[in-house]
């Protein structure tokens, strides 16, 4: 299959969901993959697009949708294909009080464990005086968990809490 990134985002309002897989669905395009999601206030879709279509065929079936719903849009082409998960082995936690690098912190020392994020999830929440910051990574990597926890240890003395577990899958 032909597949196309198609990532598009704006201001969070009913049917955007409905309208733009109508008219990916009436152009003959078929989804694969798909995350949609609402951030502070902003709905933001990303999808596996084919229908044999070229960047431009795809543009025109989109471009009177976004318009309608003053939405931004891009399109992609991509090597992914379907059924090419990573199972997730393990799943992070973080909380602390919301200031910069914590992201970076923590990403950067499961990186360097080789850990792949698979699914990041994040949110502030508490008021504006004191704001909390919680994110929830699910990932893969070959390390132990102890290692990983060991890499994620000195992040302690900045009072940001991070849990560490395994993710038990069933298949099958």
């Amino acid at each position: 299959m032909n597949w196309l990134m198609l990532t598009l985002v704006g201001e969070d309002q009913p049917g955007i969901v409905a309208q733009v897989t109508d008219a990916l669905y009436r152009g003959g395009c078929t989804l694969g993959e798909s995350s949609m999601i609402r951030l502070g206030g902003n709905f933001s879709i990303m999808m596996m697009v084919d229908g044999g279509h070229a960047e431009q065929t795809l543009t025109n079936l989109i471009a009177p949708v976004a318009d309608r719903l003053q939405l931004k849009f891009h399109i992609d082409p991509i090597h992914g294909g379907l059924h090419r998960h990573r199972v997730p082995n393990f799943q992070v936690r973080v909380n602390g009080a919301d200031r910069a690098g914590i992201v970076a912190k923590v990403t950067g020392a499961l990186a360097e464990c080789g850990f792949n994020i698979l699914e990041l999830a994040s949110d502030v929440v508490g008021d504006s005086e004191k704001p909390v910051y919680i994110m929830t990574i699910q990932g893969y990597a070959e390390a132990e968990i102890e290692t990983l926890e060991s890499a994620l240890q000195p992040l302690a003395v900045e009072d940001i809490d991070v849990h560490i577990s395994s993710v038990e899958t069933l298949i099958g």
